[in-house]
């Protein structure tokens, strides 16, 4: 049986390869190889700073990678606003990755406030 940090693990992971194969798909352009970059970044940054939460060597390092997490699922949650908003991936794309980021980041950040009492 998995455990949940597995679990979780494996699901920032998979938001980021999919992400990453999506933008593989997008034609070159100026506006496109920005976002591109910059998505890709903070998606694989989601799940790099997750895997380093569950290897955390004390709570207090916990917490500061679990910050760097929210941060970074929110600057995903962005950049798929503006891939939205100019209309560079089809809207069922869009709408599952911004369904998973948002509750990647709901969960998260409720982490993070419970980890935040005990220290």
């Amino acid at each position: 049986m998995m455990e949940y940090n597995d679990i979780f693990r494996e699901r920032t992971k998979k938001l980021a390869l999919e992400i990453i194969r999506e933008m593989a798909k997008v034609k070159f352009s100026d506006e496109v190889s920005v976002i591109r970059k910059q998505i890709i970044r903070s998606a694989t940054s989601v799940a790099a700073n997750y895997r380093t939460v569950c290897r955390a060597r004390s709570e207090r390092e916990r917490f500061a990678k679990m910050c760097i997490v929210v941060e970074e699922t929110d600057e995903t949650a962005f950049w798929l606003e503006l891939i939205e908003e100019l209309e560079i991936l089809p809207i069922a794309k869009v709408n599952e990755f911004k369904s998973e980021t948002e509750e990647i980041l709901k969960v998260i950040s409720s982490y993070k406030k419970k980890l935040a009492k005990t220290l």
